[in-house]
């Protein structure tokens, strides 16, 4: 479904449709990495080439307890080349961990991709196009609606199109509140959000 045939799904026309369809719309939108659950539990979604895929989305357990979904797109890398590793003693030196994440765990392959995301107890983490792993709140400030992914080197609200920096610096109007973003430190093996 567009967005044109949603908004009139839900009643809007005339000048009120044009206001919203002109509203948060940007070229990139038209790639937007949007998710939709279905009843088993899969997701599909569109890629940045514009073909749909399938995302399984799953619970996990332990330390990181939560949803789990997200997309891979890009180049596949290996821990060995992600910038900002530490030594595993720094790592286990960090206090006020909000989310510990293996590596090594099948479960997050997904941040292996240079532009791959996953949400994972309300944070999306991502392996940013600088090769670098970034997190932030999945709850978007312009409304508190659980939608921020990790799009086009930017954070991005599927909702209603928030853009925030990296650093969560707000980039257009519904974006301007800013967004939590969060520390992230890795051993190569095991990832800390704090």
């Amino acid at each position: 479904m567009t967005r044109y045939e949603f908004l009139k799904s839900l009643g809007f026309s005339g000048g009120a449709l044009m206001a919203l369809l002109t509203s948060c719309v940007r070229e990139d939108d038209k790639y937007v990495n949007a998710l939709t659950v279905a009843p088993d539990g899969s997701t599909t979604g569109t890629n940045t080439t514009g073909t749909t895929g399938t995302t399984t989305t799953g619970t996990t357990t332990g330390t990181t307890t939560g949803t789990t979904t997200g997309t891979t797109t890009g180049t596949t890398t290996t821990t060995s080349n992600v910038s900002g590793v530490i030594t595993t003693e720094e790592l286990n030196k960090i206090t006020s961990t909000k989310l510990k994440i293996d590596l090594t765990s099948t479960t997050y392959a997904k941040l292996k991709t240079v532009g791959g995301y996953m949400v994972v107890s309300n944070i999306v983490v991502a392996l940013s196009k600088a090769n670098t792993y970034i997190a932030a709140t999945v709850t978007c400030s312009h409304e508190p609606k659980k939608q921020v992914i990790y799009y086009n080197n930017e954070w991005y609200c599927t909702a209603h199109g928030a853009r925030f920096s990296l650093t969560g610096a707000g980039l257009n109007s519904n974006g301007r509140a800013g967004l939590t973003v969060y520390k992230v430190a890795t051993d190569g093996k095991t990832l800390v959000v704090y």
